[in-house]
């Protein structure tokens, strides 16, 4: 009940080899580093978006070149759902990702797929990497390490780090994540907070049919199966695990440790 196959479909997920399907699903964070530092990242054109500063202009990535936004007119639909979408002389620019005005990216390990739009005010460090049709909301900070698969909402406010997320798994707003793993179609309400440190020395242990197992990990924050969601302003304890379709209500800090698949957690 703890591996990767008991918690999420991986059949769709373009990083599915992250993951030992027989194995502990937080294993995954321990392969994350070496994984996304094998990766090939393509270079973007500094005049135009530049390191570490805030972008002078809004910067189209198309085909892998960087393009001015000057005589692009970019209509911001639904992200998620393939609604971005840049046309340049009333000929749609296919799977065009959009880098708003005002972001910043450092480093130059930075991924973007296709359809992607990164808004004003979000910082990403690198390594980064964001599949299809991913949004980067105003004032996300992204601190490296953040792999997250196809149309997934990296929301306004909200602090990743060391962190996976599957296909359209969405931390919307005033969000913390780190050395966390979201499933598909996760969702978590404004203000959920992933506690990933003990406040005493030692590893994360979690406890599952009276067995305490030993992660391994000193910073380990929480896996939400697929299809989980947490209500607002929640929290949860380092090493905790829900099953797929759990909910943790509002204003709720959840337990470390194994939650059964459909769970409800009150407190």
């Amino acid at each position: 009940m703890l591996n990767a196959e008991s918690l999420f479909d991986l059949s769709e997920f373009r990083y599915a080899d992250l993951f030992a399907t027989n194995d502990f699903a937080w294993l995954a964070l321990n392969k994350l580093k070496s994984y996304m530092d094998s990766i090939s990242y393509p270079d973007f054109d500094r005049t135009l978006v530049p390191d570490g500063k805030p972008l002078p202009e809004t910067v189209i990535l198309h085909e892998g070149k960087c393009i001015s936004s000057g005589e692009i007119e970019i209509e911001y639909g639904d992200t998620t759902k393939g609604g971005l979408k840049a046309t340049r002389n009333k000929q749609i620019l296919e799977g065009a990702t959009v880098i708003m005005a005002g972001a910043v990216l450092t480093g130059d390990r930075i991924a973007l797929g296709q359809g992607v739009l990164i808004e004003s005010g979000a910082m990403i460090k690198s390594p980064a990497v964001l599949d299809d049709w991913c949004e980067v909301r105003q004032g996300a900070y992204l601190r490296g390490y953040c792999l997250a698969g196809k149309r997934c909402v990296l929301g306004h406010a909200t602090e990743v780090k060391h962190s996976i997320f599957l296909d359209d798994a969405k931390a919307g707003h005033f969000a913390y994540l780190g050395d966390s793993i979201l499933g598909n179609n996760a969702n978590l309400g404004a203000g959920t907070k992933f506690a990933n440190l003990k406040m005493i020395k030692g590893n994360v242990i979690i406890r599952h049919n009276g067995d305490r197992i030993d992660t391994g990990r000193r910073k380990f924050g929480a896996i939400l199966g697929d299809e989980s969601q947490t209500g607002c302003n929640s929290v949860t304890n380092p090493g905790t695990i829900f099953g797929k379709q759990c909910m943790l209500l509002p204003n709720t800090t959840s337990p470390a440790g194994f939650h059964k698949a459909k769970s409800l957690i009150r407190k």
